[in-house]
């Protein structure tokens, strides 16, 4: 399931990929990889792998790094 993200003005600002287990994938508009959730380990992680968030802060990536 992909979600799409929009700023207050309608503007898209990204999306974030669910995939069936609950893991996440956020994208920048442009298509590239911000961060991921992981749900089994419950943490947010930056694209790198570095552990940002515990629990489901994947939407706060699309702000953190836009």
């Amino acid at each position: 399931m992909t979600e799409t993200i929009k700023d207050f003005g309608g503007r898209i600002i990204g999306t974030i990929e669910t995939d069936g287990r609950g893991n996440k994938t956020v994208k920048s508009f442009g298509g590239r990889i911000l961060g991921y959730y992981d749900r089994s380990e419950n943490v947010t992680k930056e694209f790198g792998g570095r552990i940002l968030y515990r629990g489901d802060m994947a939407s706060a990536l699309l702000i953190l790094f836009r």
